[in-house]
């Protein structure tokens, strides 16, 4: 390892590292800084901008801001309440149900935030710890990105796959199965071996004895719902599945459309703005406003932060293609299950499962020779691609943050060792069992 390669690894970590530090959309800041050092004293050329995961983040968050202020993000979470309340008992299982349906159904895992507070005053009414539920609802909300047929990075990955002869359909029902099933059994192992017992908590108890935490849970009246909630969430329903309809029928192993001149990105794209513009219309909100929303800004620093840290990310691999290349032709088709190891530390620093999953893609599929003739071991990609949401392993994620600023019991917390957080064993858990389901659903495929 020559001194050069040193200085440029050096500048990689520390402009994520920085990032981390300052937290969101300092992510981003740090990754165009990194670029630029790279570019400027070490000699990288820098990288593609991932324009098309930009694009599909900016149409689709714009839809569902729409969606929010008219009212419709209220309606689906006082759903998801009901739900909860109505069958506390299973709380570690209808919680991460409801954070992984609501992320596929919106695309981003940040529709999580709504649902802590519900989460941890449910679990406290029942006497549970709220760290394990929420820790898997957390997990699970990542983890649903790669499923969610809205999300850029399910549109990027099955893009690349669909022409080594995967069809949409069965891509989005593989990571879908094999994600919803790996949430489903991470609860299951969580619920045997975590202690339940919010009244063993020293923590708690602790916040209990002064008076911090109230002996009843407040119960809260339900605030009207605009008059248009309902419609908005049946608008963007129509849309997402006319994406997933479009998708299929132009997939080439489907074949419904052969001579495709609307691409799916565009597509996609085209089809959330449409959905925004009927909501506009139809649901009668304030147009001026939606830039108000929490969506829309939430879903404005994940714009800087795959900008700055894709770009950072794509530079450094770009320059490394070569031994990247012979590390993936070697070692990777040796052990197809050391790919989801790289996805998961390069998700760990790269921070999205898109600019993940654009980053290091492109090298594995030239190192591994695969192409429309050979598309042999493209199964590893399609297995392995849950292991692109390892974005809980340094705990300062925003959804992760949330549920430890918003768990007043204190069960919820992070450790001195920083790795050491509620989040990090169902995280791992949750990714080992989705990886390994998706390679035996594709032993029979």
């Amino acid at each position: 390892m020559d001194l050069m390669l040193i200085l440029q690894i050096i500048v990689l970590l520390g402009a994520i590292f920085l990032g981390v530090r300052l937290g969101g959309i300092g992510i981003g800041y740090a990754g165009g800084a990194g670029v630029l050092i790279l570019g400027l004293f070490l000699g990288m050329k820098p990288g593609n901008i991932p324009w098309d995961v930009i694009l599909i983040i900016a149409s689709v968050i714009s839809a569902i801001s729409a969606m929010q202020l008219a009212g419709g993000l209220d309606y689906l979470v006082r759903i998801a309440e009901r739900i909860l309340r109505a069958n506390p008992k299973y709380i570690n299982y209808l919680a991460p149900v409801v954070t992984y349906v609501l992320t596929i159904f919106a695309g981003t895992g940040h529709t999580a935030f709504s649902m802590i507070p519900v989460i941890v005053e449910v679990s406290k009414e029942q006497h549970i710890r709220p760290c394990v539920p929420l820790s898997i609802a957390v997990v699970a909300s990542q983890i649903a990105i790669t499923a969610s047929p809205v999300s850029a990075a399910v549109i990027y990955m099955s893009g690349v796959l669909e022409g080594f002869g995967w069809s949409y359909p069965a891509l989005l029902g593989i990571w879908i199965v094999t994600t919803f099933v790996g949430c489903m059994l991470t609860a299951f192992i969580m619920t045997l071996i975590s202690n339940m017992d919010l009244d063993s908590d020293p923590v708690y108890m602790e916040r209990l004895a002064k008076g911090l935490v109230n002996q009843t849970a407040a119960k809260t009246t339900e605030t009207p719902l605009k008059p248009y909630a309902k419609l908005s969430v049946l608008i963007f329903l129509i849309g997402v599945i006319a994406v997933v309809l479009y998708a299929s029928a132009i997939s080439p192993a489907v074949g419904l459309i052969e001579n495709v001149v609307v691409g799916r990105d565009a597509a996609i794209m085209s089809l959330m703005l449409l959905v925004g513009m009927f909501t506009t219309i139809l649901c009668k909100i304030e147009i001026g406003r939606i830039a108000d929303t929490s969506v829309f800004k939430s879903g404005m620093v994940a714009i800087v932060c795959v900008l700055g840290v894709a770009w950072l990310g794509d530079t450094f691999v770009s320059g490394h293609a070569n031994e990247i290349k012979e590390f993936a032709a070697t070692t990777v088709a040796a052990y197809p299950a050391l790919l989801a190891v790289i996805f998961f530390f390069a998700a760990m620093l790269l921070y999205s499962q898109a600019a993940t999953a654009k980053a290091i893609t492109p090298a594995v599929v030239a190192a591994l020779g695969i192409t429309a003739a050979n598309p042999g071991d493209s199964y590893m990609l399609v297995a392995t691609f849950a292991a692109v949401s390892a974005l809980f392993v340094l705990p300062t994620y925003p959804t992760l943050l949330g549920a430890v600023q918003m768990d007043y019991t204190g069960t919820t917390r992070i450790g001195k060792w920083v790795f050491n957080h509620s989040f990090f064993i169902p995280g791992v858990l949750a990714i080992v069992l989705s990886v390994a389901l998706g390679f035996l659903a594709c032993m029979f495929i």
